[in-house]
Parts: C-alpha cells; structure tokens; sequence
C-alpha cells in the first residue's frame, strides 16, 4: 500500500485545466437555461405570442457569446492586471474593454439569431440599436465585472493552496541577517503558514503573468514581480537568464542541446526542458 503525499494543490494540477473549462461552459448552459424557463413563463403569462423556440433561441445565443468571451477576457487581463501598483493604467483599459465586450456581445448574439430564424424561415429584428445597445451594455459591464472577480478569487485560492513567495524585507530594527538586494531567501507563505526556501536550492525561474514562479523540488512558488526586476537581484555566479520567460541555476543543468536554428534547448536535473534564445546563448556559454 502506498500513501499518497501530495497536496490538494499537487492533486489538483491534472485535473486543473477541464475543471476550469468545465465551470465555464456549466454555468453559461445552466444560466440559458433558467433564463428560457423564465422568459418563457413570463411570455406566456402575459400572451404574447412567441414561439418555444424563440426565448431559447435569444437566450442561448446571449450565452454562448458569454462563454465564447471568456478566454479574450482572461488574456485581456494578464495585459492588464489590476493591481495596486497598476491600477492607473489598468482601469481606463477595463472601462474600454467593457464596452467592446459589449459590441462583440451583441454582434455576436444578433448573428446567431438571425441564422436560427433564417433556418425557420423567419426573420430577426434587433430593434433600434443605439437603445438596445446601451441596454445590453448596462447588463453586460456587470457580466464582465463578475467575470473578473471570478478570475481574482479563483486565482487567490489557488495561491493560497499553492504557496505564495515573496522578498525578505529589511528588519526595522537591527542589521540585516542577509543582503536584501541579493536574496538569500525567499520567504513563502501557505495556508497560513509561513517558511524560508534558499535562493540556491531554486532550479529556474519562469516568467508567468504577473508572477515569476520559482521552481524547486517539483513545485512552483509565485513570486509577485517581474523577469526584469528579479534579475538583478539573483546571484549572478548562479543564476543566468536563457530566455525572455525563463532563468537558471547553473547547479541544476543536466546538458544543453544546441539547436540549428541558434537557439538552444536546456535539460534540466529533474527532466524539466528549458528554451534557450540566440539572444542569451552567449551569455550561457559564457
């Protein structure tokens, strides 16, 4: 019998990638659905004439260009996180980007309506659209608020699982045990917990959004920084930067295959493989 050690996180990770699809695409069927039932109620308590399939067809339609919107909205995000430190720069973007998830919104609906009333020799009308569009906006900035409040505590969950580093900060009192400008440490929190992993037992780091993951020991620690301030700050005999997203311990290469286009593929101890560009291959033999 053996006994599985890993974390929920660790368990998780296979899994991962058809939970979050799967959320997506349940919730937006779930959502057409009650909104037909309703609308449907509503249409036949009052007469007005429609036919079944009409409601489901507006809310369907509605829905399915929700969900087809979902990965725009995850990638617009990355580009524009926000963040404390970003928040300027990143909130007129998303006040834009409301709108024009609105016009694709709608577009997109209106498209798919017209070629299910075309199939049942019918026509579709969307009304005035100046008024029907403000009156989609008005629903759909809200759809796109709640989509990224989604995105942030979905993400705040998994960082508490998965373990967030961060920098020492210089002690208010006292010397410092170790340089803050060239880590020694990193200090790592999870679920509550808090401990120290040393900067050399690091294997490589990789740019990911608005993170660097720290990779040891076959975990990942997001640290929230970027490749370009990160680097600096990593022992130089150690640590080369390979690539735009990634860098290395030198202590845990395996073997480097040179590639014919002039770029380089790293093997790393643990089987990781690693790009390595033109650009840094220099600065990797050197």
């Amino acid at each position: 019998m053996t006994t599985d050690t890993r974390s929920f996180y660790e368990r998780y990770q296979p899994y991962r990638r058809w939970v979050e699809i799967g959320y997506f695409v349940i919730h937006s069927l779930f959502q057409a659905s009650i909104n037909s039932v309703v609308v449907l109620l509503e249409l036949d308590r009052i007469n007005l004439g429609f036919a079944t399939w009409q409601p489901i067809v507006w809310e369907f339609s509605s829905n399915l260009v929700h969900l087809a919107l979902v990965p725009a909205v995850i990638a617009y995000e990355r580009f524009f996180p926000l963040q404390y430190d970003q928040w300027r720069r990143s909130l007129p973007a998303h006040i834009l980007g409301t709108a024009a998830y609105c016009l694709i919104h709608v577009l997109g609906m209106v498209a798919l309506r017209k070629l299910a009333y075309s199939l049942n020799g019918m026509s579709y009308d969307f009304g005035n659209w100046p008024r029907e569009l403000f009156y989609e906006y008005l629903k759909d900035w809200q759809t796109y608020a709640s989509l990224l409040t989604i995105i942030y505590v979905y993400r705040f969950v998994l960082l508490r699982l998965q373990g967030e580093a961060r920098l020492l900060d210089a002690p208010e009192d006292g010397p410092e045990l170790e340089p803050v400008e060239r880590p020694e440490r990193f200090l790592v929190k999870k679920l509550g917990k808090e401990f120290l992993v040393a900067a050399a037992e690091v294997e490589y780091l990789q740019a990911s959004g608005n993170y660097v993951n720290l990779h040891l020991h076959a975990r990942d620690y997001p640290l929230r920084t970027t490749m370009a301030s990160i680097e600096p700050r990593m022992d130089p005999g150690k640590f080369v930067r390979v690539h735009r997203s990634f860098m290395v311990n030198l202590d845990f290469i395996k073997e480097i295959e040179p590639l014919d286009t002039g770029d380089a593929r790293i093997l790393m101890k643990d089987g990781s493989l690693i790009p390595c560009s033109r650009r840094y291959r220099a600065a990797l033999k050197g």
